[in-house]
């Protein structure tokens, strides 16, 4: 296991009685200084992604360092559950708060992305607005929102059509699209794929500097995939692959606001040694310098064999990257743990 002191790992969110999983988390800074951390509140005994979850919430006033206790920030809407929660901090002031309710139809299940809005700092929140149509099974990841310049709000989505609790459907890429602050939605263009097929999961996406939009996928061919936009996410490019070695796990990216750079948080099986083949783990930092071309000074925030690292949270907060991400253990549940890493932006430059 790691012991760098630039790492400060709090796993503030372990599993108890009748409380499974804790997973999925995102962050929001509050204009009175506190950060806020939303997660996936799994309850009853099990903590599979079709138990009963809901949306919890608790706040720091020292910068990430320490966390109080929980609150209802969401109920479970759903037959089924409420989970996956992502905030974005809105040009216009509001905060915009998404996750997805999970329901029965039938012998399978839908996946929808809802949104709420707040205009007094997360006091209070407007009514439910789905901005998945039409209704079928999407995957949108904690942590996925993203405003452009230009002010469109952007969700990326797998769109996997069905669930019967065992088997899902192949992933197509489609993205939601809001130019009204996120009272109505759209939908792109479905992102191409190969002439074999890729099955495109989990996507998240940013925004680069000329203008275009890169969005990259987990797969289930030992790599991520990436497509582009030159509309603002109306249309895609054909899927590629990468050259960045990757688990059947998902990637979170974002640009360093002091720097400009990008950071990639991903399990990296770049020249791994066989009992890390298929395991989400190691947990590595990336940046790219040149807008996600190539990545650079791979720093490794966890390598345990045995650990489960991933659906990673990303929040900058003065001169620190706030991660938070399921760290759990696969003998003991795996999806079951969120813990808080904090490291200086700087540590990624040495």
């Amino acid at each position: 296991m790691l012991s760098d002191p630039r790492l400060h790992k709090n796993p503030l969110l372990p599993p108890g009685p009748d409380n499974p999983r804790n997973s999925e988390g995102a962050f929001v800074k509050l204009k009175d200084g506190r950060l806020m951390l939303a997660y996936s509140h799994f309850y009853g005994k099990e903590g599979r992604d079709d138990s009963p979850s809901y949306v919890a919430a608790r706040y720091s006033g020292d910068g990430g360092k320490t966390w109080g206790g929980d609150l209802v920030l969401v109920p479970n809407e759903g037959q089924m559950n409420t989970m996956s929660v992502s905030f974005l901090r809105l040009q216009s002031g509001e905060i915009m708060l998404g996750y997805l309710v999970r329901n029965r139809v039938g012998d399978g299940q839908t996946l929808d992305y809802m949104a709420r809005f707040s205009s007094d700092e997360a006091k209070s929140w407007s009514d439910a607005v789905c901005c998945s149509q039409p209704p079928s099974y999407y995957v949108v990841n904690n942590d996925r929102l993203v405003q452009l310049k230009s002010g469109r709000i952007v969700i990326p989505a797998a769109d996997h059509k069905t669930f019967d609790g065992s088997s899902l459907g192949t992933g197509d890429g489609v993205c939601f699209l809001s130019d009204d602050s996120g009272r109505t939605w759209g939908r792109s263009a479905m992102v191409p794929n190969t002439p074999e097929p890729v099955n495109l999961q989990e996507p998240g996406l940013v925004e680069l500097r000329d203008g275009r939009l890169l969005m990259l996928f987990r797969t289930l061919m030992g790599c991520l995939y990436r497509t582009y936009s030159e509309d603002q996410g109306r249309t895609w490019s054909q899927v590629e692959p990468t050259a960045l070695k990757s688990p059947v796990s998902p990637a979170t990216c974002k640009r360093i606001p002091s720097t400009g750079d990008l950071l990639l948080v991903y399990n990296d099986h770049s020249n791994i040694t066989p009992e890390y083949e298929g395991k989400r783990t190691p947990l590595v930092a990336a940046i790219s310098r040149d807008e996600g071309e190539t990545w650079e000074t791979r720093r490794v925030l966890e390598d345990d064999p045995g650990g489960w690292y991933c659906y990673t949270a990303m929040h900058f907060e003065g001169d620190e990257v706030l991660l938070a991400h399921c760290a759990g253990q696969r003998a003991t549940g795996g999806l079951n743990l969120t813990q808080v890493t904090r490291f200086p932006v700087s540590w990624l430059y040495e």
